[in-house]
């Protein structure tokens, strides 16, 4: 291991030990496993996570983290979130993720207030800074700490990091919450959400590892790596009759393929969501 990046976990569990309880933001994925997993060993029972359930996160989600609360003896809070009560989210506006992290990371606050769990920590990392993240805004509102921004972490670190902590999640495909699949000023309703999550659910047991399937009203606008496009075409009937069935009247691939935050473009670009 790189020195630069010794110092960097030094660092990490210095700060998590100056914070001496954390209730971690827990989904499961790459960055707040390792977050976890180092506050755990730092803090033994005094880190534990929290994770959110809803319509908007996929369903494979919430199984793989609790797996890992459970293999790990981490002591895990879940709390249901009905997406009709934060406001603006079913709206879809650009800052849709500002109003969803604020009312998630409330809850969280006052889960861990109330069972006296410390303060709340995330898993943003240095990469975060490179995409449109208006949530971030909610994050510094509410002082949610960011272990592994403060130690200066990037996601290929944290990666790399995760391999040698033994961590099955650290060649696990980037997620997000299925409301990023929506272009901005769509509703967003539970039905479509699970038209998204069942779609890539579908993709997922094809053997396709990071896929994105945007929605357009009924259009599907799938996302999967470059070098997996053939391979989408070769099962191109099977894909056809299942997303139909599954309420798209429209199909299509995305010949860029796959990237991370591609409903921003427009908004990063400068021109109207």
């Amino acid at each position: 291991m790189a020195v630069g990046l010794l110092d960097k976990v030094d660092a990490l569990k210095h700060y998590l030990r100056e914070l001496e309880k954390v209730a971690v933001a827990f989904s499961g994925g790459v960055d707040s496993t390792f977050l976890l997993k180092v506050a755990h060993d730092v803090l033994g029972d005094q880190a534990v996570a929290i994770t959110a359930t809803a319509n908007f996160f996929p369903v494979r989600e919430r199984s793989e983290a609790q797996m890992f609360c459970a293999a790990e003896d981490i002591r895990q809070f879940i709390f249901e979130v009905d997406e009709n009560l934060i406001e603006g989210f079913c709206d879809n506006p650009p800052d849709r993720c500002y109003h969803c992290k604020k009312f998630l990371f409330r809850h969280m606050k006052q889960i861990a207030a109330e069972n006296d769990l410390g303060c709340v920590v995330d898993g943003s990392n240095m990469d975060d800074a490179n995409d449109y993240r208006p949530g971030a805004q909610a994050i510094a509102e509410l002082d949610v700490k960011s272990p592994l921004r403060y130690a200066g972490l990037w996601k290929a670190e944290i990666r790399s990091l995760s391999k040698g902590f033994k961590l099955s999640t650290w060649d696990k495909p980037s997620f997000a919450c299925l409301a990023s699949r929506f272009v901005y000023g769509e509703k967003i309703s539970a039905e479509k959400l699970s038209m998204v999550d069942r779609a890539e659910r579908f993709l997922i047991k094809r053997g396709f590892r990071q896929v994105r399937v945007r929605i357009h009203d009924r259009l599907a606008r799938i996302e999967v790596e470059p070098q997996d496009l053939d391979r989408l075409m070769a099962i191109r009937a099977e894909l056809i009759e299942r997303f139909q069935l599954l309420g798209f009247q429209y199909i299509t691939l995305d010949l860029q393929g796959y990237r991370t935050g591609s409903m921003n473009e427009p908004i990063l670009g400068g021109e109207a969501p």
